[in-house]
């Protein structure tokens, strides 16, 4: 008896504070989320006779995730370039002379449906006075190469639920964990895509700038993100939800999952990375035990969200 009364009681405690929280944070909403769907163009570049055009959602950079639309015209006629070995390759530079980069494709592969380049860059770090960002472009077309640059600006992600981490494994390599979508989550199951990265550590010093060699990333193939979602805030207890499907890589190289968020408000994605033999790569598993009042345990890899 004893038992069933605390049971109702504590029952009472998540109902209320739920509500209260998910009121607090549909107010919040508004501002926080935004949603892009159209793609626009975020900078030109030009090189002789032609002109690059590079689109993004809402025409702008932001750091994160970054799917690419790049388009060659001839700026005579205006009519679309058949180029070839078109590549892209973008490069932070900081205020004590390093240079790095960040997961990107390199070489776009033409979209024949859509007539444009296709592509993404994955920027790591906003554009700031300590550091800024240019993009470095090349194709062929006519037989001649051309090689242009272009200063750029990274915005701040204000969508959290497109937030991104970067890290070091267990296995001394460096990694991305970027989210894809969903850009504005529904109480519901949804489906969960992110990009999984590894910097390619260069095998030798290089040749002459900018050498790609010593700037590539590659889509991390095969493994498996384990996905524990909860609400860390000390009023919800560190609850999960059910039904949530770990991501697993599909044809499109990214990776994919169900997240069921429940509730409007502060969510956690708890991640253990493994790779292919099912070693764990990094993550921890995270305390299953209902804990109002105490701020929830996070796994040693996650990625904040809010909707």
């Amino acid at each position: 008896m004893k038992s069933f009364k605390f049971l109702v009681i504590a029952l009472l405690c998540v109902i209320t504070s739920c509500t209260i929280d998910k009121t607090d944070y549909e107010a919040e909403i508004g501002s926080q989320v935004p949603e892009y769907y159209e793609f626009k163009e975020a900078v030109s570049l030009t090189s002789g006779l032609y002109k690059i055009s590079i689109e993004a959602l809402n025409g702008t950079f932001y750091k994160g995730y970054n799917e690419l639309h790049l388009k060659i015209t001839n700026t005579q006629t205006n009519q679309n370039v058949s180029a070839s070995e078109v590549t892209f390759l973008p490069i932070m530079s900081n205020t004590d002379g390093s240079k790095m980069s960040c997961p990107h494709e390199y070489n776009l592969q033409y979209d024949m449906a859509n007539k444009y380049f296709a592509g993404y860059s994955v920027f790591t770090n906003e554009s700031a006075a300590a550091n800024s960002w240019k993009l470095y472009v090349s194709f062929i077309a006519d037989n001649q190469k051309y090689e242009v640059t272009k200063d750029i600006s990274v915005e701040k992600q204000s969508n959290k639920n497109l937030n991104m981490t970067s890290f070091t494994g267990k296995d001394d390599e460096q990694y991305v964990i970027a989210l894809v979508s969903p850009q504005k989550p529904t109480v519901s199951e949804n489906k969960l895509v992110a990009g999984i990265y590894k910097y390619n550590k260069p095998a030798d010093a290089g040749g002459t700038f900018p050498d790609p060699s010593q700037f590539s990333y590659s889509e991390v193939t095969g493994y498996t993100l384990k996905l524990d979602p909860r609400m860390p805030e000390p009023s919800m207890g560190n609850h999960s939800s059910p039904n949530n499907q770990d991501l697993t890589q599909q044809n499109d190289g990214l990776y994919h999952g169900v997240v069921n968020y429940t509730m409007t408000g502060n969510w956690t994605l708890n991640l253990i990375m493994m790779n292919q033999n099912g070693l764990i790569i990094k993550g921890t598993v995270v305390p299953t035990d209902f804990t109002p009042g105490v701020e929830g345990v996070k796994s040693e890899l996650y990625i904040d969200t809010l909707f």
